[in-house]
């Protein structure tokens, strides 16, 4: 179940988005490809850096393109998204490639839809879909699946934006600061060890978790008089 939340939801549902989606899939490969979301894309890549026994969730995986990459160098690579039309899309595309160690399915940040090991959990260019309340309720369930690091690429601002310039929709999306996406980071146990800034409104986020499994724990601030280790129900 999704976390609860007092605050402002996302400006669209889920189902708006996942249709608008929908129909933008069969095209979504020929218009992402502004320079930023290129080179966001790579970064991203660059520094999930999975190993060969590495198990890689990307969220929000759209098209599969952050999925593929990786999946020469993990074991498996679990790619969800809301669009059924960006899955076909992903599904088609690790056919004609050979690609055998992907599973694409149906599933949210903060219902993933996968209780399996992670060790790497990617995503690129979709949580700024979700309301600051939201991205934290979805960095906690990520959180929640222990994987030792998470690599956000997004849309975020770095100071002001430019009013005149946004490099998103503002009647659909919702980005949120560095320093707000930070916070909720380090209130899950994760330490940041990279911040790559593409763009004013573009950027890259490393977060680590260190020690073993067992040990990773988050460090999240008392809610509704629980301890501070304590997680809110599912």
């Amino acid at each position: 179940m999704p976390r609860a939340s007092n605050v402002v939801d996302m400006k669209k549902t889920i189902d708006e988005h996942a249709e608008r989606f929908s129909e933008a899939a069969a095209s979504y490969d020929d218009e992402a490809d502004s320079p930023e979301y290129l080179a966001c894309a790579d970064l991203v890549v660059e520094h999930a850096a999975p190993g060969p026994g590495d198990v890689v969730l990307d969220l929000g995986t759209g098209t599969g393109a952050i999925a593929l990459a990786l999946a020469s160098s993990a074991r498996r690579v679990i790619g969800r998204d809301i669009s059924a039309g960006m899955l076909d899309e992903a599904r088609a595309k690790a056919e004609a490639e050979g690609i055998d160690n992907v599973e694409f399915g149906e599933g949210q940040f903060r219902e993933p839809n996968y209780d399996g090991t992670v060790d790497i959990v990617t995503s690129n260019f979709a949580m700024h879909h979700l309301s600051d309340a939201e991205k934290r309720e979805a960095i906690a369930v990520i959180a929640d699946l222990n994987p030792r690091r998470f690599v956000l690429g997004d849309v975020m601002f770095f100071g002001a934006p430019d009013p005149e310039e946004p490099f998103y929709s503002p009647e659909v999306d919702d980005p949120a600061t560095v320093g707000t996406l930070v916070d909720a980071l380090t209130d899950e146990g994760f330490v940041l060890t990279a911040v790559e800034r593409v763009h004013d409104q573009v950027g890259v986020l490393v977060a680590e978790r260190f020690g073993d499994a067992s040990e990773r724990v988050g460090v999240a601030p008392k809610r509704n008089g629980d301890d501070a280790n304590a997680t809110d129900g599912e």
